[in-house]
């Protein structure tokens, strides 16, 4: 009986291994057709260009490294356009997260809030991911101008959806011990998950939320190409120059990239409290 579980369990093994290895082998195939294709109908420049890849780059940090002591003042003269991506980013990052906790208790299987509403939320979710910030964004232009109220309700938009499923993950990974000890004591639902599920999930809440932030950042410099303001103005009005603007490419690159870092050690700061706190009252 034994020796007939292993060998089952062998054979079970070899199969998923073929599987594996023929899809593996499919995928570099579908890879490898396509890129012939493509560099067939791009006249096979492709290589030609690839040699070439660094070369806007290495410009960009040559004139950067040229500029010398005028390259720091670039920096102070693009904080406004930074504060301005920023405040897009952290406005809708704010409404989205808010929309997006409503969305992960009312699509929670788990939470007891409504369970017909549960398949309504998410389908809704769905939907406010399905929508790219860019999309979303050039209508809005269209329809109330250009200014940063457009890229402020487009990222907005998708943060709830984006956010409101993982957050909605989060709580139906909970214990629920908890929950059930509240429950018997007669507290009510707004008791339990205020008590019960809050503690339990707000630094993942916290974790996502900086990271949404981090992307928010950069999807708010990229609709600044299509005329909604802050960092990206800047940034096509340089790349658009070409030679003479790499120092300044270079300052609103390198204020993006500290922007980024100083969110994400904000974050795991945050983070490594809420759990320190937690673990104590545990103890408590």
């Amino acid at each position: 009986m034994k020796e007939s579980l292993q060998q089952q369990t062998i054979d079970t093994e070899k199969r998923r291994s073929l599987y594996t290895l023929v899809v593996v082998v499919l995928g570099c195939a579908i890879i490898v057709s396509g890129f012939i294709q493509a560099n067939a109908m791009n006249s096979g420049h492709f290589q030609e260009g690839l040699t070439k890849f660094f070369e806007y780059p290495g410009e960009i940090v040559i004139e950067a490294w040229q500029a010398g002591r005028d390259f720091p003042p670039l920096l102070i003269r693009f904080l406004p356009a930074l504060i301005e991506t920023l405040n897009i980013a952290l406005v809708a990052t704010l409404l989205g997260g808010l929309c997006a906790m409503i969305f992960a208790f009312l699509g929670a299987n788990n939470l007891s809030v409504w369970p017909f509403l549960v398949p309504i939320a998410r389908r809704m979710m769905d939907a406010m991911r399905a929508f790219p910030e860019l999309i979303l964004a050039l209508f809005l232009i269209f329809v109330l101008g250009t200014s940063p109220v457009p890229a402020m309700i487009a990222v907005a938009f998708h943060t709830a959806g984006a956010l409101g499923k993982q957050f909605s993950e989060v709580n139906e990974n909970i214990d629920l011990n908890a929950i059930e000890g509240l429950q018997s004591c007669g507290a009510n639902w707004f008791q339990r998950m205020k008590f019960g599920v809050i503690p339990q999930v707000l630094p993942n809440y916290l974790s996502y939320f900086m990271l949404r932030i981090e992307i928010n950042v950069r999807a708010s410099a990229i609709l600044g190409f299509v005329g909604a303001g802050g960092i990206g103005t800047e940034l096509r009005r340089t790349i658009g120059w070409g030679q003479g603007a790499g120092d300044e490419t270079a300052a609103l690159f390198l204020l993006l990239i500290l922007t980024i870092f100083i969110i994400d050690q904000t974050s795991a700061h945050f983070r490594a409290k809420l759990i320190a706190a937690e673990k104590t009252d545990e103890r408590d």
